[in-house]
């Protein structure tokens, strides 16, 4: 094989491994964070406002992301104990971005909001407890030490939000 040949051949697989990698780099290269738990500490209230009550917050359970334009996306567990059962199940999490987002290709406006996973959904209230949004959950069997929620770098770029072993996706 003559030296021109293996320089095309080489150009060829640089190409193909940067179109493979850049999706996963997405969320990284454009100075995207997740969240750590000391950043949340700072950012998440003690208690917030939904349908027509308050309820107490979880830092230890919550999870966000800095874009790198400095807007947020922050999400935490919240106390439903003094709510019916029917919105409780829907309204596991507070949910806010201050930037319109794709979650699992459905669009969401900035906005704050009350969410929860229910039966293999992940549904999107506002604060009013009316449903927004509803998509599949994904299942992640193979996560290590699952947690109640967290946020994580999506592998195949942008975001996920877990609760337990079930996910969403979500980007801008």
């Amino acid at each position: 094989m003559g030296l021109k040949a293996m320089g095309k051949m080489a150009a060829a697989g640089m190409l193909a491994a940067a179109i493979l990698v850049a999706p996963a780099m997405k969320a990284q290269a454009a100075g995207d964070t997740v969240l750590k738990p000391a950043d949340m500490e700072k950012l998440v209230p003690a208690s917030v406002y939904y349908r027509g009550q308050t309820a107490t917050t979880q830092v230890r359970n919550s999870g966000g992301v800095k874009f790198a334009d400095g807007y947020f996306v922050l999400t935490y567990m919240v106390d439903t104990s003094g709510y019916s059962s029917d919105v409780a199940a829907k309204y596991q999490a507070y949910f806010i971005t201050e930037v319109p987002l794709k979650i699992v290709g459905q669009s969401l406006p900035a906005g704050i909001y009350g969410v929860g996973f229910v039966k293999g959904k992940f549904i999107v209230t506002d604060v009013g407890a009316h449903d927004v949004l509803t998509v599949a959950t994904g299942n992640d069997p193979g996560l290590q030490r699952p947690v109640p929620l967290k946020v994580t770098a999506n592998p195949t770029g942008g975001f996920r939000l877990y609760a337990g072993k079930k996910f969403v996706t979500f980007t801008r």
